[in-house]
């Protein structure tokens, strides 16, 4: 993922984010908890890297008579994208938030986007080959070190995302994590630093044009060439 042109553009441009929703579909496997990971078309938005199923929010998604209910759509936009890209049918009620992301206000494509996280229905997972090129079930620890391998390309939310699946061993511990708190938000924030690039969220002193070389909390990324870094304090 090229972060770096998003350190390059004006710093007063604002762009409108796009709603959207993904869900992170998990199972039980041999050796722990497993999700589903799909492989993007490079000719799609985030092309080439490997996400949750998931897409932008569209008009229909809203509830008859309730256009403003955007609880309602991202839930309906995660089922039918999961549908969609995967075939695997959703029951909505399933699925429990998870967090929500934001990226940089300069960003120009920008998706605030709902995470949930849902256990998988039965059946089989069916790509179409265009849109989505491969996927596989895979432990969250394993495709973060595919990452830094270089096999596998991925998104600071995915990252994180999979970075907090990996302190669970099984669906219902995962499931009952993920209900149990408020839910999260995240607006990313991108700086330089020595040997790569920083994602900075809140609770970071860099957060909001801070020095993230001052002393104080840490609430980041560190996607630096040797590997990346969740660091977290405060």
């Amino acid at each position: 993922m090229d972060l770096e042109k998003g350190l390059d553009l004006p710093e007063d441009e604002v762009y409108e984010a796009v709603p959207a929703a993904t869900v992170l579909l998990v199972r039980d496997g041999d050796d722990g908890i497993e999700t589903l990971m799909l492989h993007k078309s490079s000719r799609q938005s985030f092309g080439d890297m490997w996400v949750f199923p998931g897409g932008r929010v569209d008009p229909e998604d809203f509830p008859p008579g309730r256009p403003d209910d955007i609880e309602a759509a991202v839930r309906r936009a995660a089922v039918r994208e999961a549908a969609e890209e995967t075939r695997l049918v959703l029951d909505p009620s399933t699925l429990v938030p998870f967090s929500h992301w934001m990226p940089p206000a300069n960003a120009p494509k920008r998706f605030a986007t709902w995470f949930f996280i849902a256990p998988t229905p039965t059946g089989q997972v069916v790509i179409d080959d265009g849109e989505i090129q491969d996927h596989v079930w895979a432990r969250p620890a394993d495709v973060l070190e595919r990452r830094d391998r270089g096999d596998v390309d991925l998104a600071p939310p995915t990252w994180v995302s999979l970075h907090r699946l990996t302190e669970h061993t099984h669906v219902d511990a995962a499931m009952r994590d993920a209900a149990a708190g408020e839910v999260e938000h995240f607006e990313t924030h991108i700086a330089r630093t020595e040997g790569g690039i920083l994602a900075i969220w809140h609770g970071d002193v860099g957060y909001g044009g801070g020095d993230p070389t001052a002393e104080g909390g840490r609430h980041r990324l560190w996607m630096l060439e040797s590997g990346w870094r969740y660091e977290r304090s405060g």
